[in-house]
């Protein structure tokens, strides 16, 4: 699990991978992913936007920025939790990923809670570094 705490916001990740999802013939390796964002402020926030970061093995990167999470704009109030998971497909069996959440307070204020990056590793894969 991954985990980061900006503003008193937490965003935890758990990577998985998706092996009845992936095609390593036709390099298609698949992860889903599940985040928990845990407000522990004491004022309520707005989720507005995203921006995530997706490396492959290869450098190749895509940067995916929209507004909210899986169609939502969720409210936390003080204490609250979110939880969704989602999915990454990639051409290569490893990469990386990690991003941002615009948030904004009630009282209007907005600021960016960071995502921790968090690897995609496909089990069993030797992992080469230089």
């Amino acid at each position: 699990m991954y985990r980061a705490l900006t503003h008193d916001i937490e965003v935890t990740v758990e990577p998985y991978y998706l092996a009845d999802q992936s095609d390593p013939d036709d390099s298609r390796y698949v992860w889903g992913y599940r985040v928990v964002i845990s407000n522990h402020s004491d004022v309520a926030v707005r989720l507005v936007t995203r921006y995530w970061n997706i490396t492959d093995q290869n450098g190749q990167v895509d940067e995916v920025n929209g507004p909210g999470v899986i169609g939502e704009q969720p409210v936390l109030r003080p204490g609250d939790t979110y939880e969704y998971s989602s999915g990454c497909p990639l051409e290569t069996p490893s990469g990386i990923m990690f991003g941002r959440y615009r948030m904004e307070a009630e009282n209007g204020e907005a600021f960016d809670v960071a995502i921790p990056a968090f690897s995609l590793d496909t089990p069993g894969q030797v992992r080469v570094l230089n």
